[in-house]
């Protein structure tokens, strides 16, 4: 993990939130590459779920909402976290993760708040800081994020930064149902900032306070719900091999102990070198949140099916994927250091072409000789994807610093170039090289970006 954080903030993909002041713990900001590289997860999450499937639309709902919003979902009520103190060193501390990382083979998701207390101490679980087992009791600790509404302290109202994208979705079915005249099943899905006051937070982008979820609610009816569900967790499974992770590195994790709302749920997780972590949560949520939102809000939620005339409030399929997860994901993935030759190594971030921050690296072999065409080849390809122009230090220097950050191909302009209009291509995977015309390389390169 401390190679992953050094070679994030080395190369520009995320650095410590707030450096300049010290920081602040656990927030992350993403670089030059780290915004590039979030921003083609998102569209290769948008290829995959909007643009590739029939009755998908996409939506865009504010943070901020109505709080009644939240008293209907369960959110104010129910949203908390089994926290406990060690009086040791007066750390705080989940319960669940205490067993967890205490015993592997426990199972902390299917025990009762009871339960927890008397597993950590008749087995002396102790503090992961001190090393002690002397602490609190359980408290239930909620995880909104309040703020306040209003011009003064006397007349502000509270409300909430959302902690999840999902209610946007539900608050605006009946708006998709009737604009997009939908019949179901049809799916809303959303991308968006999510707010948990997380207070144990940590292994860099695993767990932080603020985070970016990819959603996708899929709205149909009741008898169909289970068949729908498992569909979409083998979807889920589908879309993570599109985007470069290997099946070997993914398992299902069925949940034994269910959330209020749901009668069937699974997460998808992937081995991170600190355990297996959940990368992707998938949920039948029955008509829980419709209902919920149908008497909070006096307004009716059912759907009317004009070929049986019946009417229903239908079911929800929900299936959620963690942003800053998958990028984490990613890197632990692809990210390589390779053995060329005897005493010569090289960095490579082996990203799928389609994901990579930047698709083609423009290297004149000479500055002086060949800058200026090199200049016109780039300012070509530009139009096309992200491209980023080398011209410091050899060629061989120059080829390393492009594998380091994932860039698939890197052009050479060189004499062959000025005298015949050729361009060698060199591939970061395999690192051989292949002549091509000017003429042809735009269209070479968008197909090989396709693969």
């Amino acid at each position: 993990m401390d190679e992953i954080v050094r070679y994030c903030n080395q190369y520009g993909f995320i650095f410590q939130g707030s450096e300049l002041y010290g920081g602040l713990a656990n927030t992350w900001d993403y670089g030059p590459l780290g915004t590039r590289l979030k921003n083609n997860i998102k569209d290769a999450w948008r290829y995959y779920f909007i643009q590739s499937r029939e009755n998908s639309y996409e939506l865009d709902s504010d943070i901020l909402m109505n709080p009644t919003v939240w008293e209907a979902s369960g959110h104010l009520a129910g949203f908390t976290d089994p926290l406990l103190d060690c009086k040791g060193c007066n750390t705080r501390h989940r319960a669940d993760n205490l067993i967890n990382e205490y015993n592997s083979t426990m199972n902390a998701d299917s025990m009762s708040q009871e339960e927890m207390m008397i597993y950590i101490r008749e087995h002396k679980v102790p503090c992961p800081k001190c090393g002690k087992s002397d602490f609190t009791d359980i408290r239930q600790f909620n995880l909104m994020f309040a703020t306040q509404r209003g011009v003064t302290q006397d007349s502000s109202n509270t409300i909430y930064l959302r902690p999840e994208n999902a209610q946007g979705e539900y608050v605006n079915y009946l708006n998709v149902l009737r604009t997009m005249r939908a019949k179901l099943p049809f799916s809303i899905g959303q991308i968006g900032k999510a707010f948990r006051n997380e207070i144990t937070p940590g292994n860099f982008t695993f767990r932080t306070i603020e985070f970016e979820q990819m959603e996708f609610q899929t709205f149909c009816k009741h008898g169909t719900d289970s068949e729908t569900y498992e569909f979409y967790k083998n979807y889920g499974i589908r879309f993570f091999e599109y985007l470069g992770l290997s099946r070997e590195n993914l398992r299902f994790h069925n949940h034994e102990k269910l959330a209020h709302y749901a009668k069937e749920a699974c997460d998808i997780e992937y081995l991170f070198p600190f355990g297996w972590g959940e990368i992707n949560g998938t949920h039948n949520r029955t008509d829980f949140d419709l209902t919920r939102h149908q008497q909070y809000s006096g307004k009716p939620m059912d759907n009317y099916d004009e070929i049986t005339g019946e009417k229903y409030i239908p079911y929800i399929i929900e299936s959620t994927y963690g942003l800053d997860r998958i990028f984490l994901a990613l890197l632990f993935e692809n990210l390589h250091e390779e053995e060329i030759a005897e005493n010569d190594t090289r960095i490579v971030l082996n990203i799928a072409p389609k994901l990579a921050p930047i698709k083609a690296n423009i290297l004149p072999l000479i500055k002086k000789k060949h800058s200026n065409q090199a200049n016109e080849i780039y300012h070509i390809l530009q139009k096309m994807m992200m491209v980023s122009y080398d011209e410091s230090g050899s060629i061989g220097k120059r080829y390393r610093r492009g594998d380091a950050i994932g860039i698939p191909f890197a052009i050479t302009i060189d004499d062959n170039t000025i005298d015949n209009n050729l361009v060698t291509v060199r591939h970061r995977d395999t690192m051989e090289q292949e002549t091509i015309s000017i003429e042809n390389l735009p269209g070479y390169l968008i197909m090989q970006l396709e693969k």
